[in-house]
């Protein structure tokens, strides 16, 4: 979806990251207000969270020659291959998390929705469900780090529950990265799931879908989160500085839903039983791991890739916040201009759950 501006000069506040860099790339500047096209809705945005995804595209963590993990702060240079699924769109508003509210559509479009507030399903399968080949709000085209953003009508859910609107803003991409994860590995009563990185925006996610799913949780977090892990519902939370095996045993997990990756990849495949399941969706504590052939073969273990979001998984979220069956771990909020001060914060690790911009009103 390219980038289609207004014909009549009306201009927004946004956010442009100019390219692969550290912060001086996200330049806070007047830009032209989108107009959506057929197909499309033009909204507001009220609250925009603060992904991983958006630090490592300006990074260009993407690109097969960066081996280290997502806490690196600068970059050494500029990487063509750094996107998720090509060179990233630079100059690119990004912003992958959007709650927002519809304020004009494309032509033809359903004017009932005008006024609706919504969440937007980042992850867009264009081509249809039977194919892997996504889009990404954010990432492949302008996001949220914006007053406004123009996205696909069919793209939209209005969600009804009396959530602020930055509380709205911590689930798109966590909320529906961690019900993707529990979905494709099959969660349900009675299994035992191991979550590493369970203090974070997708663990603590995890944390609370799988428990909707009757399964036990064990968690992985850091020292001073375990009580917040703890509050999700976590039957233990073990630190991240111990050693799973020894603490847990090996052959005790039905399943690993697994976002931290890194040098203890190699203890997520022993606490594993035969025939378990090895889950993950990213590598924040780095993408290169050392793989013992035996812990997977010998022992039947699947391993599931997990990025393109399966028809039921948006749909399946929104559900669950009217219900009241999830609740939002919101860590901070900060005006939209700040967003170098957020991700300071953020890379700094030191909160539980997700870090949220405002655009001005």
């Amino acid at each position: 979806m390219a980038r289609q501006d207004a014909a009549d000069g009306r201009t927004m506040m946004a956010i442009v990251t100019t390219g692969t860099g550290g912060f001086d790339k996200l330049v806070w500047k007047e830009v032209p207000c989108p107009s959506p096209g057929e197909g499309e809705v033009l909204l507001k945005v009220l609250a925009a969270g603060v992904n991983n995804t958006d630090i490592n595209t300006r990074l260009g963590w993407y690109s097969s020659g960066v081996r280290d993990g997502t806490d690196v702060t600068g970059d050494d240079g500029v990487r063509p291959d750094g996107g998720w699924n090509a060179a990233t769109p630079f100059p690119l508003v990004q912003g992958t998390d959007c709650c927002g509210q519809v304020v004009s559509v494309g032509p033809g479009g359903d004017e009932s929705r005008i006024g609706d507030r919504v969440l937007v399903r980042s992850c867009m399968r264009k081509a249809g469900f039977n194919s892997m080949e996504t889009v990404w709000l954010g990432s492949d085209f302008d996001g949220a780090f914006a007053q406004y953003v123009k996205v696909p009508e069919q793209e939209i859910f209005r969600v009804d529950c009396d959530w602020s609107d930055a509380e709205l803003a911590t689930i798109p991409c966590a909320y529906g990265t961690a019900e993707n994860m529990v979905h494709r590995a099959g969660v349900e009563a009675g299994m035992r799931v191991l979550v590493p990185g369970a203090s974070g925006g997708v663990g603590s996610a995890v944390v609370q879908l799988a428990l909707r799913r009757g399964a036990e949780v064990i968690a992985i977090a850091g020292a001073g989160k375990h009580d917040a892990v703890r509050s999700l519902g976590a039957s233990r939370v073990i630190d991240r500085t111990g050693d799973p095996v020894g603490l847990l045993g090996a052959e005790t997990m039905d399943v690993v839903i697994d976002n931290v990756a890194g040098p203890g990849f190699g203890a997520m495949l022993k606490v594993l039983k035969r025939g378990g399941r090895y889950v993950s969706s990213g590598a924040i504590a780095g993408p290169v791991v050392e793989l013992d052939m035996r812990d997977m073969y010998l022992k039947d273990i699947t391993l599931i890739g997990c990025t393109a979001w399966d028809a039921p998984v948006f749909p399946n979220v929104v559900a669950c916040i009217e219900r009241g069956e999830i609740r939002p771990v919101l860590a901070a909020t900060y005006p939209l201009e700040r967003i170098a001060d957020a991700q300071r914060d953020f890379q700094q690790k030191r909160h539980a759950g997700k870090i949220v911009l405002v655009p001005p009103s």
